[in-house]
């Protein structure tokens, strides 16, 4: 199961590097990483996906508060919260297929960033199933290339699991 952690640190050079480090030395791998400045000064925030089961994340919770630069660290897996990813994709468009690829693409709300004479750039903001769906769908046109900023993550002060509301809107 993939995990998604939130880890507040303590904006000093070399964090990132020993979080890295730990992650390294464990055996563990880190598929998705996004690192930002957070609400109070001089303090990050990390969110991170990791793969594991729930004992080898508590673990490594263990192992991150014993950093330290490390000031908190959740795992908001299960917590309803707003997710979202930034991905700049380069898409093959010639003259004869470019107006399909702009419709195509607002299908997804995504924004051409870039025009050149034979490729469009897009930006596309979303969930990251929003991501691996639009790549799918301009596959067919030739992808060049795919920047992708990893997930971010905020906990819902609301506390509406919008994960709840779709499993529900499907079962109607």
């Amino acid at each position: 199961m993939k995990h998604t952690l939130s880890v507040l640190v303590e904006d000093e050079a070399g964090v990132l590097s020993r979080i890295s480090g730990l992650f390294a030395r464990r055996g563990f791998n880190i598929e998705s990483l996004a690192v930002g400045p957070a609400e109070q000064g001089g303090v990050s925030r990390i969110t991170m996906v990791v793969p594991g089961d729930d004992r080898v994340i508590e673990q490594l919770t263990k192992q991150l508060y014993k950093l330290v630069n490390v000031l908190k660290v959740q795992d908001i897996t299960e917590t309803p919260c707003v997710e979202r990813e930034l991905m700049l994709l380069k898409v093959n468009a010639t003259s004869s297929n470019r107006s399909e690829v702009i419709e195509l693409s607002g299908i997804f709300r995504a924004r051409v960033v870039d025009v050149a004479e034979d490729s469009l750039t897009l930006e596309v903001v979303g969930d990251p199933g929003k991501m691996v769906a639009i790549v799918q769908v301009l596959q067919k046109f030739g992808l060049r290339e795919i920047a992708r900023t990893g997930k971010i993550a905020l906990t819902r002060e609301s506390g509406v699991n919008t994960e709840l509301l779709k499993s529900l809107e499907a079962k109607v």
